[in-house]
């Protein structure tokens, strides 16, 4: 429990380090694709220079979020060995998809975009620029789909004969590259992405506003970063109801755990803090259907039948198919060489029971709950914080469009305020994406107790504490890097 414990650390330290970088990235690529279409587009070289500034801001985030996803790879081969062995065949294909075609495309182009302004026409310059935020969006999705298809597993045989998960046919990998979770986390990823990018321009612009700078560029800049975070914002309102509804029907203990609804059933009430609480909300929002029937943490432990009429087994029904398949798996290895006959009855009954194997591994019903309390706040930080953040871009773009925005100074120190609460708002919605689906490495067929590596918790915690040190120099130098940087400012009149 201790390497099980520390590499969990670890990786969620190294992913969390990670997602400080890929938001602004994806947000920044937008950005300054849109002023730079403004650039070429109106042939104002007023513009060209606005761009090169959240340019270089960009690049310098670009460079410090490649390290840190590089290291996020390697450890699922130090630290969870079992399970790139178990789901290599199907985790590993977008992951190489991502580094082979969407990550070189990234790179390329983006060598031309931030290298190549004389060196190139104005329009294959503004295409590379627009390349390299799609060749972003491109990687991120691959690393979605990897990330989904734990979430919800798709597209898998189990093997008995090399004891993994494989992809058996073109079909299968289709299934796996369009999971309706990847499409709908994709979306709202991305668009989270712009989110943060937005309320970044506009909290950097905001404090040139505050020091009586480059009040032009300044306004302009929030213009443009409010629409971005603006209609990302509405993105991902969008894909958040639907991941919803995805939450509901493949991930119930996760949405039961972030609502800490315990007993479950129809007109189910959304709780919004402990005590107050908005009737049959719930039940719109994870079926779209007020009589819809939404199962707490009791139900999933006993049993409960769903909205299609489908009866879910208990968790200890599933626990003793699980021990069955595990029983029938080690049956059929042991006689497929000696008595094909007893091997083939033993095989039926793990293929009977292969879905619930998982459930094999745990101890007791109540291992399946996750830290209900951890998900619970963050689901509210992310919401709220969401909304706040909204609210703030809707305001910068009234206030900006009726030209009063250099004039309101409270709402210039709110703005610049607000890009460490978007930071928050991204991370507490990966706790709620991640912790909510423990104890499962991947949902219902492997818990993290068996995905492990077989390393010694000495190992595990010197490469935490270098890690550790290793990304908080990165990003020390990287807020250094930019405060610098944006302390000079852009090269505009």
């Amino acid at each position: 429990m201790d390497v099980l414990l520390w590499s969990r650390l670890q990786f969620a330290m190294t992913a969390a380090y990670h997602w400080l970088f890929v938001p602004l990235t994806l947000g920044l690529a937008l950005v300054i694709a849109v002023m730079e279409t403004l650039y070429v587009v109106k042939k104002d070289d007023y513009w060209k220079k606005t761009t090169q500034f959240w340019m270089k801001l960009f690049a310098i985030n670009f460079a410090v979020g490649i390290a840190t996803g590089i290291i996020l790879e390697f450890e699922f081969g130090t630290n969870w060995s079992n399970y790139s062995w178990f789901v290599g065949d199907i985790f590993g294909a977008p992951l190489a998809i991502e580094g082979i075609l969407a990550f070189f495309m990234e790179a390329t182009f983006f060598a031309v975009m931030f290298f190549g302004w004389e060196k190139v026409s104005k329009r294959f310059h503004l295409i590379s620029t627009w390349l390299t935020g799609i060749g972003a969006s491109i990687s991120a999705y691959w690393i979605l789909v990897a990330n989904s298809w734990m979430q919800h597993p798709v597209g898998t045989t189990f093997n008995p004969d090399t004891v993994r998960s494989e992809m058996a046919s073109v079909e299968a990998f289709w299934e796996v590259i369009s999971n309706p979770v990847a499409v709908s986390k994709f979306i709202h990823s991305v668009t989270s992405g712009w989110v943060t990018g937005g309320v970044f321009v506009v909290g950097v612009s905001c404090y040139y506003l505050l020091r009586g700078r480059k009040i032009e560029f300044a306004r302009k800049s929030a213009l443009v970063g409010a629409a971005v975070g603006m209609m990302g914002t509405l993105a991902v309102m969008f894909s958040g109801d639907i991941s919803g509804i995805h939450t509901a029907e493949f991930q119930p203990m996760k949405l039961a755990a972030a609502e800490g609804l315990e007993d479950g059933g129809r007109r189910a009430p959304f709780s919004i803090v402990p005590g107050v609480e908005i009737p049959g909300m719930l039940s719109i929002l994870a079926t779209h259907d007020i009589d819809g029937y939404v199962p707490g943490i009791n139900d999933i432990i006993n049993g409960y039948t769903d909205n299609q009429g489908n009866v879910i087994p208990s968790v200890a029904e599933k626990m003793e198919k699980g021990r069955l398949a595990l029983s029938s798996l080690e049956e059929y290895r042991n006689l497929k060489d000696t008595d094909p006959d007893a091997a083939a009855l033993a095989r039926g009954v793990l293929e009977e029971n292969v879905q619930y194997m998982g459930y094999g591994y745990l101890e007791k019903p109540e291992d399946v709950i996750p830290p209900v309390d951890m998900v619970y706040w963050s689901f509210r930080v992310m919401v709220g914080g969401g909304m706040f953040l909204a609210l703030v871009l809707l305001l910068v773009l009234w206030y900006g469009y009726k030209g009063h925005i250099e004039k309101t100074k409270w709402l210039q120190w709110v703005a610049m305020l607000s890009v460490p609460l978007v930071y928050l708002t991204g991370q507490v919605g990966w706790i709620v994406a991640e912790v909510g689906r423990q104890p499962w490495t991947i949902q219902g067929l492997l818990p993290v107790n068996v995905a492990t590596s077989s390393v010694s918790l000495a190992a595990v915690q010197t490469t935490f504490f270098v890690f550790l040190a290793v990304f908080a120099l990165f990003l020390i130098i990287e807020i250094r890097i930019m405060i610098n940087a944006i302390k000079k400012g852009p090269e505009v009149e």
